[in-house]
This record gives C-alpha cells, structure tokens and sequence, in this order.
C-alpha cells in the first residue's frame, strides 16, 4: 500500500508538471472549445460569433494582398512630404539634421531646411529620389570614390513610408546622390 501511495504521488506530480508545460489549464485536461459570448464583448465593427467572418487570429489558405508599392512612384507626384534628414559630412564631424515638410509641393512653415522650396519642387517632380531603389547585380557601377558623406531619409512620401541611406562611395551612389541633391540639402553635403 506503502508503494502504491508513492507511485500516485509520483504520478500526480508528474502531471502536474506536463500541464504545466503544455500550457493547458490547471486540471491538465485540455479544451477546444471558444470562450462564452458573455465572457467576451464584441468590438464595434467586428463580426459577432457565428458569423461567415473570420477572426484575426484564424488562419487562412489565402495570401495577403501585396502592398501598393514599397517606395514611391518615378515621375510627377502629389508633392507631400514629411522628412527628416540626417547628413554626416565625414566620418566623426557633427550630423548636420534637417526638417522638410511640403504640402503640394510648396514648403511648409516648420521646415528647417535650407532650401525647402528646391526640395519640395524636386519631391513633386519626382518623389522616387527619396527612395532610390538598389542598383541591380546586372548594373554595373564605377568604382570611383565621391567622397566620405553620407545621409539618410527618413518619414513619409506622398503617403508612402521612406527610409533611405545615401552616400558616395561608387558611380551608382554618386549618380542616385546627385539626383537627390536638392532634397538632402545645399549640394548634399558635397562640396
């Protein structure tokens, strides 16, 4: 009897520590079914339960659509932007930081840049410059050096989110900079 007590103690122990571990509730006893309405509101705009509508958390076989774009279209735009602009004309010399907010392509009174109104007309002309895409593995690029600057765009295209670095080091960098001049500020911090 002796062994017997110990052996379900053991096994109730044991138990005890699997529920514990395969994240089942307490009883060990794991359970499929949803949680009462009464225990959960629905949020306005929701499906109510029992509805065709799945909700978030249900997987589905079908794929997500694709985003619009991941940067923002070549040619004229609408002229919007909210940007940070960060410069470092070398390596270890103070960040040169700019604001540059343009509404239709005019600049706005809380831009800080030194030339809102060029980069403004550039963005609206072209909002692509601020997120150059990546020169593919096919261009060939010159292996000049333009210089030690680099910068880095951040904030918000024609609605589009931007996030791009800049700099100098090859022929493919120095052109994509030289397109983005008016928009990193005076001459990009080249000289």
């Amino acid at each position: 009897m002796r062994k017997f007590r110990m052996l379900a103690a053991f096994l109730a122990v044991g138990a005890g520590l699997i529920s514990g571990c395969s994240g089942t509730p307490d009883s060990g006893t794991s359970t499929a079914t949803a949680p009462s309405s009464a225990s959960t509101s629905t949020a306005p705009g929701s499906s109510p339960a029992g509805s065709a509508a799945p909700s978030p958390d249900t997987e589905t076989s079908v794929p997500a659509p694709a985003p619009a774009t991941s940067r923002p279209g070549n040619g004229p735009g609408q002229g919007n932007a909210e940007l940070a602009i960060t410069l470092v004309p070398s390596p270890g010399a103070p960040e040169v930081n700019y604001t540059l907010v343009c509404s239709s392509g005019e600049p706005a009174a809380e831009s800080s840049h030194p030339n809102a109104a060029a980069a403004c007309a550039a963005l609206k002309a072209n909002p692509a410059i601020a997120a150059p895409a990546a020169p593919g593995t096919s261009q060939p690029c010159t292996q000049q050096y333009g210089g030690p600057q680099t910068a880095a765009v951040t904030g918000m295209v024609d609605g589009i989110a931007v996030d791009s670095k800049f700099s100098r080091t090859n022929g493919c960098e120095i052109s994509t900079w030289d397109a983005a001049k008016d928009v990193l500020g005076a001459s990009g911090g080249a000289s």
